[in-house]
């Protein structure tokens, strides 16, 4: 079984399907989405951002640095040791254990509000197995689990873990095949497919549609709201913000 990164354990959101939830975010992801707000998910190797407006020149990350960054291993030492936290590491392993254990602590509110946990990227669908041995323990202890997906994986990836999964957050970009792959690097093909087998398992599905401007905001969401119209399935508009930016000019200072 592939052993994913995690980069983010999110605790007590109410932005990641119904109810206080904890998220889960996987790294690596197979599309390139240019808006992308979780850029430090994009690639399935860890990484190091540092945030230049946080640091003082102390230079205790050189001092602990087996390299001195001639060769960074990305062992996330000088994060540990920044006074300020200028640096952040991106990406750890976690057995499925450590990271059920985490997400069992919150279950009294997941109960008073009707939530559960999210696992969510990245892509988490690129990690079924794992993603079906952590849903299969959340279950049997009685947590609910959603899965926050763009759906460009073999559809046997959704059979591996569909017994399990209560709840499943697909994101629709576009409709129109050209625009999806400027927008993401990737065809629409395969994810719209998924999509209609998904809907034929009777699984609950809610559509989320991230709103772009100069890119789906006009004549495609139109688009897009027909076809779920059609299918009778709920969507949710989320609308755009730069959340991202900071984080991958983080990183990619790091890279300078």
């Amino acid at each position: 079984m592939k052993t994913p990164l995690i980069f983010d354990i999110k605790r007590s959101s109410t932005k990641d399907g119904p109810g206080i939830r904890t998220a889960v975010f996987f790294k690596g992801c197979n599309l390139d989405c240019f808006w992308c707000h979780n850029p430090e998910g994009k690639s399935a190797l860890p990484q190091i951002a540092f945030f230049k407006d946080k640091c003082i020149s102390c230079k205790s990350c050189l001092e602990i640095c087996d390299n001195n960054k001639s060769s960074c291993t990305s062992c996330g030492k000088c994060t540990e040791i920044c006074p300020e936290s200028a640096r952040k590491l991106y990406g750890r392993e976690y057995t499925v254990k450590e990271v059920f254990e985490l997400i069992r602590a919150d279950k009294a509110y997941f109960d008073a509000t009707g939530g559960g946990v999210t696992f969510s990227g990245g892509e988490c669908m690129l990690y079924p197995e794992y993603v079906r041995d952590l849903a299969i323990l959340c279950r049997s202890n009685g947590i609910s689990v959603a899965i926050d997906t763009a759906g460009c994986v073999p559809y046997s990836s959704f059979e591996l873990i569909l017994p399990h999964v209560d709840l499943f957050l697909y994101d629709i970009k576009a409709i129109t095949p050209s625009l999806h792959k400027r927008g993401t690097s990737q065809d629409n093909t395969l994810i719209l497919e998924n999509l209609e087998k998904l809907i034929e398992t009777g699984k609950r599905i809610i559509i989320r549609v991230p709103v772009i401007p100069d890119f789906n905001d006009g004549n495609e969401l139109k688009k897009i709201t027909e076809f779920c119209d059609t299918r009778n399935l709920k969507y949710e508009l989320l609308p755009y913000h730069e959340f991202g930016i900071d984080k991958e000019n983080a990183i990619n200072n790091f890279k300078a």
